[in-house]
C-alpha cells in the first residue's frame, strides 16, 4: 500500500470518528435538555384538597406551603416565605405547612430557615396534590385550590402570590 492510500484511510477513519462524536454529543445534549426542561405540572385549579385535621372554613383563603426538608429550592425560597407568612397572618389567612418528614424534623427545618409557621403537618405531598417542592397553594374555605405555584419562584411570581393574598 502506498503512502497516499494510508493517509486517505486515516483521514476517512478520523472523519468517521468525528461524525460519530458529533452525533453522540447532540444526542446527549438533547437527552439532558429534555430531562432538565421537563415540565412539572402544578396542581389543577378547582381540585379539592383533603388534609386530615384541617378546617378550611377558618379562612376564606388558606395558604398551603408544600415543602420538604430535602428540597434545596425550599431552602432557597426561605427569604420569600419569611416575608410572606407574617403578611398572610396579618390578613387573617390560615397558613399550613405540609411536609412528608416527621414533625420534629419539619419544625426544626422551618425554624432553622426562620420561617415561623404555626400549623405544620406531616402528610404525603400528594395529599395536597403537590407533585414537586416547593408548591404554594391558595385554597378557599371549601378546600378547593384557587391558585398554585411550583418551584423556586421568580420575582414576578412572588408578586403574584402576594397579590393573591390581598
Amino acid at each position: 500500500m502506498n503512502t497516499s492510500m494510508k493517509r486517505l484511510e486515516v483521514a476517512v477513519n478520523v472523519a468517521i470518528l468525528c461524525a460519530f462524536l458529533m452525533v453522540a454529543a447532540l444526542a446527549a445534549q438533547r437527552f439532558w435538555s429534555a430531562r432538565t426542561n421537563a415540565r412539572i405540572t402544578s396542581p389543577e385549579i378547582g381540585t379539592k384538597v383533603s388534609l386530615a385535621g384541617v378546617d378550611w372554613s377558618k379562612s376564606d383563603r388558606n395558604l398551603v406551603l408544600a415543602l420538604s426538608t430535602k428540597c434545596p429550592f425550599c431552602s432557597q425560597s426561605a427569604p420569600f416565605y419569611k416575608e410572606l407568612v407574617p403578611d398572610a397572618e396579618q390578613r387573617g389567612i390560615q397558613i399550613i405547612a405540609v411536609l412528608p418528614q416527621a414533625l420534629p424534623e419539619s419544625r426544626s427545618y422551618l425554624n432553622g430557615l426562620g420561617v415561623d409557621v404555626q400549623n405544620i403537618l406531616q402528610s404525603p405531598l400528594d395529599s395536597v396534590k403537590a407533585k414537586a417542592t416547593p408548591t404554594l397553594l391558595i385554597v378557599d374555605k371549601t378546600g378547593t385550590i384557587n391558585k398554585a405555584w411550583v418551584g423556586k419562584l421568580e420575582s414576578q411570581q412572588e408578586k403574584q402570590v402576594i397579590a393573591s393574598l390581598q
